[in-house]
């Protein structure tokens, strides 16, 4: 039987890269954006403007998200278009909305 510390050892490269899927997450900017993906590509131009940040900030932001396998780019001629690459990250954002609405009905119930 393996111990827990061994366990845990074996299992910590699945959990780091997990993590880092999750990091890039962890921020408004960037949960907006892939919001915005989810309806379709979007030129990082259509995202800038949207956002109300400057390009440099926007590009920060998108390939945080790319580097963690979320989204992928296409470019065209002088734009740079983006696109989920995997759409099931959409099922955790409904699992962090169950969360949140077990959290209120349970402040309510208090």
């Amino acid at each position: 039987m393996q111990t827990m510390s061994a366990k845990f050892l074996q299992q910590k490269p699945q959990l780091l890269a997990r993590t880092r899927v999750i990091k890039a997450l962890a921020h408004p900017t960037r949960l907006f954006i892939v919001e915005e993906l989810e309806k379709g590509e979007r030129c990082v131009c259509d995202l800038t403007a949207m956002i109300g940040a400057d390009i440099s900030t926007v590009s920060k932001h998108l390939s945080v998200l790319r580097q963690a396998g979320i989204v992928e780019d296409d470019k065209r001629r002088n734009q740079v278009f983006y696109r989920l690459k995997v759409r099931c990250i959409l099922n955790f954002f409904g699992c962090v909305e169950s969360v949140l609405l077990s959290q209120r009905d349970e402040a309510l119930r208090q």
